[in-house]
């Protein structure tokens, strides 16, 4: 099978957790993976560089360090998003994509299949279409069979885990954007954007310290706004069984050069106040003014 062989010489993803977990925290890096399957270089129109422009290059290691502060599990992805993007329903698919009809279940209609960002993505960067040729409908099986459904498994087992021994657990899902994100009617070029479904996947105290944290130590931050959160906070996000999720959006231009995917010197200064910002986040209130336990009673 094509997928399975994709990653036949390393795992698709990866957990990293401590002996013993302390907090009722899980960490997500979904758009971080960098390895790129060779066969699936060889289907892309574009080369190894371009193709890199929808990654969230280094996110999870922004934040492994805050995990591990924490004791918290961290959940990573190893394929790359321009491969699989697991922050959308399992089968957002884009007909125009596939050599075959696709199924009757299959989500063809969503605002983010029509923009090209679908479970199998059509484009990265800004347009730019992955695939010079349509793909067999048994690769988008394939991918979501072998990689997708076991990586939300993981998420699913990681989560429930989590909530089964603190009882309630928070998801703080990973991410980043270009740095030529601007919001509003001055333009503001937002650090840092808190998604939380505007109030459906968090607790309106949770997201609110957290903005807060995130301004306190220097950053300009956004509620919402473009980015209010993906599948990924709507699946798992359900506040009034005490299952928080949280979006967290990094702007790259804070930690790298979008042009030659260099870290620059201001990387580790951000990964440090990525930890005190979460050491910080995981001793607030967040349900019932009551706080968040730092270990399992």
């Amino acid at each position: 099978m094509a997928a399975i062989g994709d990653f036949k010489d390393t795992a698709p993803f990866h957990v990293l957790e401590a002996p013993v977990q302390r907090v009722p925290f899980v960490f997500n890096s979904p758009h971080s993976g960098r390895v790129y399957p060779k066969r699936f270089l060889a289907m892309a129109r574009l080369d190894a560089e371009t193709i890199r422009r929808s990654e969230d290059c280094y996110v999870d290691e922004l934040f492994s360090g805050a995990a591990a502060a924490l004791g918290a599990p961290m959940l990573a992805a190893d394929f790359p998003r321009a491969y699989l993007d697991v922050n959308r329903e399992p089968w957002e698919l884009d007909p125009r994509m596939f050599a075959e009809p696709l199924p009757a279940f299959a989500n063809i209609r969503s605002p983010r299949v029509a923009g090209g960002l679908g479970t199998i993505p059509r484009l990265v960067g800004e347009g730019m279409e992955i695939y010079g040729r349509r793909l067999p409908l048994a690769e988008a099986i394939e991918r979501v069979e072998h990689i997708y459904k076991p990586y939300h498994e993981c998420l699913k087992r990681l989560v429930m885990r989590t909530h089964a021994r603190f009882g309630q657990a928070v998801l703080v899902d990973c991410h980043s954007m270009p740095a030529s994100i601007r919001i509003g009617d001055g333009g503001m070029r937002p650090d840092f954007i808190v998604g939380d479904r505007f109030g459906a996947s968090a607790s309106s105290t949770l997201s609110e310290h957290a903005i807060r944290l995130l301004t306190s130590l220097g950053y300009t931050v956004a509620h919402n706004k473009p980015y209010a959160g993906g599948f990924i906070t709507e699946h798992y996000g359900r506040p009034a069984r005490g299952l928080h999720a949280l979006q967290i959006e990094i702007n790259r231009g804070l930690y790298m050069d979008e042009q030659t995917y260099r870290r620059t010197d201001r990387f580790v200064a951000l990964a440090n106040d990525l930890t005190r910002f979460a050491v910080a986040l995981a001793t607030l209130p967040i349900q019932n003014d009551r706080p968040m336990p730092l270990a399992a009673e």
